[in-house]
């Protein structure tokens, strides 16, 4: 097996009825990023879909768990294992954000779940907040809201026509995280609702 430098992990929930929705938008990178770059994640290894490629300059997995998010931890741990790639260095991981503006990007090399279950099941699985992360926001800023509706709902006709732009953006900062490094990823592409550059890194 060729040795593989990055782990890129897209979250979402697996069965048609869970396609198109916010929650499924770290599965939309990963078929936009295979797109992009020629390679079929179609292979079943550890409950996660997986496609083996390069982005350049490394030879990369894609994977997109299909245990449901709550339990996303046990496939990414157990690709990690497979792949002998180390969280720190080498694992993406990509998901939706209610506490960020739709539209919004921030890329981060630790933290905490904030809230998310299938990051916080990652975590617990990996024992360790040290990875780098894309977190794509979802929020529409309503106020009072209903996590659960808001990112199980299809996305609206509004956004889906800034859809295509979100994932092509989404993908090219993960392209830059892999041919760059994160730090000089956060400063291109880390950004608020609308396009504007994201200050605080």
């Amino acid at each position: 097996m060729p040795d593989f430098e990055k782990l890129i992990v897209g979250l979402g929930n697996p069965g048609s009825e869970y396609e198109h929705t916010a929650h499924n938008l770290g599965f939309m990178v990963v078929d936009r990023l295979a797109a992009r770059h020629g390679i079929r994640v179609s292979r079943k290894e550890c409950m996660a879909l997986v496609g083996h490629g390069s982005i350049p300059p490394c030879r990369v997995v894609l994977a997109e768990p299909q245990t449901f998010m709550n339990l996303s931890g046990s496939s990414v741990q157990g690709l990690l294992v497979k792949y002998e790639i180390a969280a720190a260095a080498g694992l993406i991981l990509i998901y939706d954000d209610l506490d960020l503006p739709w539209l919004s990007l921030r890329i981060r090399r630790e933290g905490s779940a904030g809230g998310h279950n299938g990051v916080r099941s990652v975590i617990a699985a990996m024992g360790t907040q040290e990875f780098v992360r894309v977190r794509l926001g979802i929020d529409g800023g309503s106020g009072n809201r209903d996590g659960a509706r808001i990112v199980l709902a299809k996305l609206s006709r509004a956004r889906n026509k800034e859809l295509d732009e979100l994932l092509d953006y989404a993908s090219q900062a993960v392209e830059s995280i892999i041919a760059d490094g994160a730090e000089k990823a956060m400063t291109r592409f880390n950004r608020r609702a609308g396009g504007l550059p994201e200050e605080e890194q």
